[in-house]
């Protein structure tokens, strides 16, 4: 995966919503369904709640956040 196609997929896809799983330490796995809310150059946030929670787009790359969109 490459920056620009995940900021790309990101911004076609701003104020939808998402489910974000995020895997942590010893196997745990947080999820979250939420709406994609804004974009910054390192970072995007997900309106969760009224909540908004941020994430880089290294993560997504990674994988270490998966998004899948709803």
């Amino acid at each position: 995966m490459n920056l620009n196609i995940i900021k790309d997929q990101i911004s076609k896809s701003l104020n939808k919503k998402v489910l974000v799983s995020v895997y942590g330490l010893r196997n745990r796995v947080d999820r979250y369904e939420g709406t994609l809310y804004k974009m910054y150059p390192n970072i995007f946030t997900i309106l969760i709640n009224g909540e908004e929670k941020s994430f880089t787009y290294r993560d997504v790359i990674t994988g270490e956040v998966k998004l899948k969109y709803l």
